[in-house]
């Protein structure tokens, strides 16, 4: 499916109509044809606000989301970003546009070789894939300017908090339960972490391990 003015014109109206202002993010969200991300059944939902199915039981998350927390990371192009979850590839995609550079971690090795090939494709240079435990991060690459995570945990694992830099800023759902979940934005000060409520969201959860796919 091709990538045309009238897909892309709902997909920015969807985007401001949920809140996400930033030119910068919509710039981003506007080079990254979701299209490419989405195959077999839900191809020709691609374009729609809402999450879908993709292998490996996980989900690509709904575009106004990915906006609201590309937004909320307020990367630089001078960031180095750790991403904990590719999934689709579609978040990191779109994080290569605005960071020098993006670590993304998978725990499903199918999940890293296809969003691998899709990078190449599409001459994303700057990420760097990784199948692994990504609730541990990436203690040998840190610290990071940004932190994104696109699964839920209770709370912010130790080990990430860690291995923000001082002033950097990590962007994470976390909740008891796949119903009840709040995205929340992590700020790393001198003297600790500032936590602010962005919204009400419900991601897959965060889980120990590789994946057995």
């Amino acid at each position: 499916m091709s990538w045309d003015a009238e897909q892309k014109m709902r997909l920015l109206f969807a985007l401001r109509s949920k809140g996400v202002t930033d030119k910068a993010v919509l710039t981003a969200m506007e080079s990254v044809d979701r299209g490419r991300f989405v195959q077999g059944l839900f191809a020709d939902r691609a374009y729609d606000d809402t999450p879908l199915p993709i292998i490996c039981g996980q989900t690509i998350s709904q575009p106004s989301v990915v906006g609201i927390m590309t937004q909320a990371l307020e990367v630089g192009p001078r960031d180095k970003v750790l991403e904990l979850g590719t999934g689709s590839g579609y978040q990191a995609a779109i994080l290569a546009h605005l960071a020098r550079r993006v670590y993304t971690v998978d725990r499903f090795k199918r999940l890293v070789s296809q969003a691998q090939a899709l990078f190449d494709e599409l001459g994303l240079t700057n990420i760097i894939t990784f199948c692994a435990d990504g609730s541990h991060g990436l203690p040998e690459q840190a610290p990071f300017d940004r932190i994104i995570v696109t699964a839920a945990g209770e709370d912010p694992p130790r080990p990430l908090l860690e291995q923000l830099r001082i002033g950097g800023i990590m962007v994470l759902p976390v909740g008891q339960s796949d119903a009840v979940q709040s995205l929340i934005k992590v700020r790393r000060t001198e003297t600790g972490y500032d936590y602010d409520e962005l919204l009400k969201v419900r991601f897959v959860p965060l889980l120990e391990g590789l994946g057995r796919e």
